[in-house]
């Protein structure tokens, strides 16, 4: 299989980010590609599917209506503009425009009511808040601070916080991590917020980014399963493109990590879809578990680009 033509026939959504994170195309096909998200393929599917309420779903974080209680919240407002984040919708394009300025104008939060760029309570949703927030040019400032104040003595944040837990998530601490450098990248952030986003990396990196701190275990084997959309969920994928998304280069403590992913490569050149989380979703993006995955081929391959070069 050639990997790179088989990445390429696919949506505007992956393509764009392959001619840039592989292909080393020129600027302008990437952003002619890009440009396609808005009106091609599940870019324009997702954004057809906003309310005029600004909602997805009718709901910010849970979908409304639901009658299933444990049903997860995929197809709500939250994880629609998540979606629409990795897809790489252009943040000033008309569309993308008139879908914040919905939200922002509309969207409340289920737990307090306040405005959607106001953030919520739990650290992994302001994580999301301020990603989404940042990336959309809406001012989510309040939110980061917030989320300095939350961080936790060992240098991580945990949404059981407010419940007693004093030991930080991985899971959380990567949604606010990933909130924290897009905040970085829009505003430049400020001296309190790059001090809390480096004492979080350096919390990954203390535990070689799956084991624990204390005894060296493996924290979860859930971690090597490799999952898309990642929804609020961690692994040593989603950990490793995070780390490659910073542009610093590479610490010896990801070695294991990036040796865990470099083996799942199958013979063909492509990674699968391991560990789909579950819950309603609007439309697939993949065939489904088992199967070769465009978006952790993508993901892996830019990994090691980046961890390699160095």
């Amino acid at each position: 299989m050639d990997v790179l033509n088989w990445l390429l026939d696919s949506d505007p959504a992956i393509r764009w980010q392959v001619l840039g994170d592989l292909a080393d195309a020129p600027a302008n096909e990437i952003s002619a590609e890009r440009h396609r998200v808005a009106t091609h393929g599940w870019g324009v599917r997702l954004l057809q599917l906003q309310g005029t309420d600004g909602q997805w779903d009718g709901g910010t974080y849970w979908p409304a209506n639901d009658d299933d209680p444990n049903s997860q919240p995929w197809t709500a407002t939250t994880y629609s503009l998540l979606l629409l984040r990795d897809f790489g919708l252009d943040p000033a394009s008309r569309e993308a425009r008139h879908a914040i300025t919905l939200v922002r104008d509309n969207s409340r939060w289920e737990a307090g009511k306040q405005l959607f760029f106001e953030g919520e309570i739990e650290p992994c949703i302001n994580g999301m808040a301020v990603a989404l927030g940042a990336y959309f040019g809406e001012n989510v400032d309040a939110v980061v601070e917030r989320l300095g104040r939350d961080q936790l003595a060992d240098g991580g944040w945990n949404c059981e916080a407010e419940r007693g837990s004093r030991r930080s998530s991985f899971h959380t601490t990567i949604c606010v991590l990933e909130g924290l450098l897009e905040h970085e990248r829009s505003t430049g952030g400020t001296s309190q917020s790059r001090q809390a986003r480096r004492l979080a990396e350096e919390y990954l990196l203390e535990r070689v980014l799956l084991r624990r701190k204390s005894t060296g275990e493996m924290i979860s084997p859930d971690w090597l399963q490799f999952s898309y959309p990642t929804r609020w969920y961690y692994d040593v994928l989603r950990g490793l493109d995070y780390f490659r998304a910073t542009g610093r280069n590479p610490d010896e403590r990801m070695s294991e990590a990036v040796d865990v992913v470099r083996s799942k490569q199958q013979p063909n050149g492509t990674w699968l879809l391991e560990n789909t989380h579950p819950g309603r979703v609007h439309f697939a993006l993949e065939a489904g578990d088992g199967q070769p995955s465009r978006w952790n081929t993508l993901r892996a391959l830019r990994v090691f680009k980046w961890f390699d070069a160095s």
